[in-house]
Parts: C-alpha cells; structure tokens; sequence
C-alpha cells in the first residue's frame, strides 16, 4: 500500500470513527466514547488505545454509519457534541427516532426565566453566524402549559448565562426569549402564530432573529432582538418542563443546523425586508427581501400596490409580491425616503435632495414630470391634508426644525410650530383637523397633536423608555402606529432594535406590534392600507454579501 493509500485509508477511519462517536453521544453522551478515545480507563488504569482491539472501535464505527445513512441525518443534523442538564434540571436524555428522521428529547428544569435557568440542553460549541431550524411536537398531555422545547444560542453552560432561543409553549405560544448579560432578567417577543410551525432562529452577528412558517409557506419574520455574546457560543435544542420535579418529551424533526462560521463586517451587506402586518391578526408577512437599500412603503390609493423608495429613486411593487417597476420621476434621481400620495391618489409628493438641500415636488401617481412646490431647502414631505389642497412638512429654517404648511400649488408658507428642539413627522388626522407630529420639546422625543393651524398642542406619549418617532393615524381614524426607539438613541438612526408600536387615536397606552432591526427607513412615512386594516413597514439585516439570498 502507497503512503498516499495509507493516508487516504487513515481519514477515511478517522471521519468513521467521528461520525461514530457523535451518533453515539445521542444515545449516551458518556457511555461508549472511551473505545475511541486515544486512551481508555481499564479497570483503574489508563490503558492506550493500542492494546484495544481494531475490531471494536470499527465494527461499531461501520454500524452507527450505515444506521446515520439510512435514517437521513447527515441532513437533519441529529449529532451534538454535548448534553447538558442545566440548573435545576437533574437529568436528561436524547434519543433518536430513525424511522422518523427525529429525536426525543426528555428533561426536566422549574423555568427558562427571570435571571436563571433549568432545562435539558443538547448543543454544539460553535462561532459566527448561525441557521437552526426544527420542528416540535409535544409527547403526552403534559402537566404545565408554560413548559418549553425549541432552539437555543447561549453564551455558556451556567444557568444564568445570556442566550436568546425560539421556544414552544405547552399551550402552543411561541415566542423570542432572550437574556441580554449574565444574571440580568429574561425578556421575550411573543408571535402572534402559535404551533404547530416550523422554528427558524437565526445569528447574524448578534442581531437574533425568529423566523416561522406553518404548512411549508415561505418563513414569515416574528421577532427580532441584538445580544452580544462572545465567541464560541453553545448551539443546539432544549426542552424544559416548568416543574423540576417531573420530566416532560418532544420530538424535534426537520432539524436544520447551519454554522456558516464567523462573518467579518466588511464581508456583510445590508438586507432589506418589505412587510405588511394584519392588524387584527398582528401577523406578518413579506413582499419583497433584497440584498438592497429601499426604505418608506406606502400604499397606493387602490390598495393595490406599494411604493417605496431605493438608491434615489422610486419604485412600485404588488401588495401579494412580484416583479419591481421603477416610477417615471423625470430628472427627480436623488429622492429621499420622505414620499407618499394624496388622498385620491393622482399625485405623488416627493423629496428631492438638490445642491441647496431637500425640496419638495409633486408628480403624477403613475409617474412623470415634477413641479417644485418649496423653494426652500430643507424640506422634507410628510403628510396630505385629506382634502389634497396642503402639504405639511419638517423643515429647517434659522437653525430650527418646525412643521410648516403649504398650498399644493405651492405659494407662502405657514409655519405651525415653534417650541424649541425638533418638531418632525407630521400627518393629518383623516378629518383634516389635527396634526399629528414627533416632538423633543420636553427634552425626549414624544408623539404630539396639534390643530390644523398649529395651535393646541397636546402631548401623546410619555413613557421615558422610549423616544417614540413618525406617528401615521389610520384612515378610519382610530389608530396611530408609530416607531420607538430605546430611550438611549438619539435622533432617529438606521439599525437599531426598535418596536412598532400601536395606540389608539384619542390617546391611551400604547401596545408593542412588533420588535426588529430598523429605524431610518422603516416606517417615515403614512404606510396604511386603504382600508385600515393593513400598514407596511421595511425591517433589515446584515448577511453575508456572497451568501445565497436568505430564506
């Protein structure tokens, strides 16, 4: 035999006996492994590997191969390095399920919760980005509807360690649970979809996203949330059963573990996320994903299309999804994310970045030729007075940002505020007889309403968790969705975690719709649906610039 031949043989045994040990450590992460280790325990003594006979580390290495082969998991990722019993979890076990192309898992632990932990972790120790998807179905009628199974990325083994995880409930919630640092409190983004579905937990950096999808329909984004956790990181499926003192099973299927590695910063591109969420349902749903820039959807008259804008210029798209048209602007080729139509539809109003600074135009709906209505700069649109004869806008004047008014057909401007700090985002109540606007005339940014005229005005908002931005009131006058920012944020940045949040129009507590990475872009502008019961939005990542287009 050739030294090559010799070499090749000796991987070849070397990727058996490898492959091996990790099915073995599904069926008893301890028991087995010393046959192929470089040295075993007999009887007391360490004994090397060498007076152990070929036979039984092969034999059994062409065993586990040929059973790995014929139940599929090479694709479903049914190894793990490890498994834990964390906390107050006493004990657990893994076992595969072949004929299924799954795995039970079986464990204990009081709670995935508050500032520690309890559960049974099966995990690899990995670094970068990271894919992994299952499908879970609970085993028996359980004894706790808060008991868990799902997946999980966590700093550490320690009970108290950051993670964030995708989890079931007993009672069908799934949510984003996450630990933002060690000790501190576990915080969670419940999804308005509730199993059965398929999990999808992602790591692009440290921005950690939940993905869903029910029936194998294209994922549908749930949640998104940043913890920073150092490299390596543990990687794999739990199951908790929110009582230390029993066990409780599911089966995980369609397991998918992808560790593409780590991803260095210039190696990434920004992606964007056209969404649409039902009100009522609070669910979400795609139209357009792109290794792109494009910002501000709003929604056309007929409540058939979307438009948004990229790289200066503007574009249109299907509500259900489709094929993008670039809008006929003119010589309009610098246009910001400030855009929106009028009430009727016939026109589109603009902002257009020129030499002096942002101006506002004015152009057909379906596209052509601009008319300048400001000749000021800056300027920047937000809103159509529901009779379409006024625009009211942000604008900088003597070093202040007010909101400001206009004819359509453009003439003398009205300015309609004048505390100091930023006034911005105005848009009309669909009766035409309030404004509503952001404002840091307190000293943090707040929601605000003002009259017509820009007298009365009246604060909306005041949690001092939040700096709340762009508020947009539904056309049958019952809502305003708006961005919050954490209070820490200052002005209004691209990608951050931010939450869309929802109150009711008159004034009230404001409720949580949705957590994601976005900010600049994500929802500047009226983006309600005619009808009231849809708004659009743009979310955002960072992937990989050569990867293929996420799923």
């Amino acid at each position: 035999m050739t030294k090559q031949q010799n070499s090749t043989l000796g991987a070849l045994m070397a990727g058996l006996k490898n492959t091996a040990i990790r099915w073995i450590k599904i069926v008893h992460p301890i028991s087995l492994i010393p046959i192929f280790s470089r040295s075993c325990v007999w009887k007391g003594r360490i004994v090397p590997s060498s007076f152990i006979n070929p036979s039984s580390t092969l034999i059994p290495c062409f065993m586990m191969l040929v059973l790995l082969i014929h139940s599929g998991c090479t694709k479903n990722r049914m190894f793990w390095e490890g498994t834990t019993a964390i906390g107050s979890c006493k004990t657990g076990e893994i076992i595969p399920v072949p004929e299924k192309s799954s795995m039970i898992l079986t464990g204990g632990g009081h709670n995935l919760w508050e500032n520690r932990d309890g559960f049974f972790f099966a995990w690899n120790k990995v670094s970068g980005d990271l894919d992994l998807q299952c499908d879970i179905e609970w085993i028996g009628t359980g004894s706790h509807a808060h008991r868990k199974a799902g997946c999980m990325i966590r700093q550490d083994l320690s009970e108290d360690a950051a993670y964030a995880d995708a989890v079931i409930h007993g009672d069908g919630l799934i949510s984003l649970q996450y630990r933002e640092k060690k000790g501190g409190p576990t915080l969670e983004i419940q999804s308005q979809i509730r199993a059965p579905a398929t999990l999808l937990l992602k790591r692009r950096g440290n921005i950690h996203s939940l993905y869903l999808s029910r029936d194998g329909e294209p994922y549908q984004p749930a949640g998104a949330m940043r913890v920073d956790l150092q490299e390596p990181v543990y990687a794999g499926l739990l199951v908790c059963s929110h009582d230390s003192t029993v066990s409780e099973s599911a089966m995980f299927s369609n397991v998918r573990f992808e560790n593409p590695g780590q991803v260095p910063d210039t190696a990434r591109v920004l992606e964007s996320t056209l969404e649409v969420m039902e009100l009522e349902t609070r669910s979400r749903r795609m139209v357009l994903r792109e290794k792109n820039h494009f910002e501000a959807p709003n929604w056309s008259r007929d409540g058939s299309l979307l438009y948004y804008n990229s790289k200066g210029r503007i574009y249109t798209i299907p509500v259900q999804g489709g094929t993008s048209r670039l809008l006929d602007t003119g010589a309009l080729d610098a246009c910001n994310n400030d855009h929106g139509l009028s009430p009727d539809g016939a026109w589109l109003a603009v902002s257009h970045n020129t030499d002096t600074g942002s101006k506002i135009y004015v152009l057909p709906g379906s596209g052509g030729q601009p008319r300048l209505v400001t000749d000021k700069a800056p300027s920047y649109w937000h809103g159509w007075s529901p009779d379409g004869k006024r625009l009211a806008y942000c604008a900088e004047r003597g070093g202040e940002f007010d909101i400001y008014d206009i004819p359509v057909e453009g003439g003398k401007e009205r300015r309609l505020t004048r505390a100091p700090g930023l006034d911005d985002g105005p848009d009309y109540s669909p009766d035409g007889k309030t404004i509503f606007l952001n404002s840091e005339r307190t000293g943090r940014m707040h929601i605000w309403r003002i009259d017509a005229d820009g007298s009365n005005p009246v604060q909306m908002t005041s949690d001092e968790a939040y700096g709340d931005w762009f508020p947009h009131p539904s056309p049958d006058g019952r809502w305003i969705v708006f961005l919050s920012y954490d209070a820490s944020v200052k002005g209004h940045p691209p990608e951050q975690i931010v939450h869309l949040r929802l109150m009711p129009a008159g004034g009230g507590p404001a409720e949580t719709l949705a957590v994601l990475y976005g900010g600049q872009g994500t929802i500047n502008v009226p983006s309600w649906s005619p009808d009231s019961r849809y708004f659009a939005f743009v979310s955002y990542n960072r992937v990989q610039r050569d990867s293929h287009a996420e799923k």
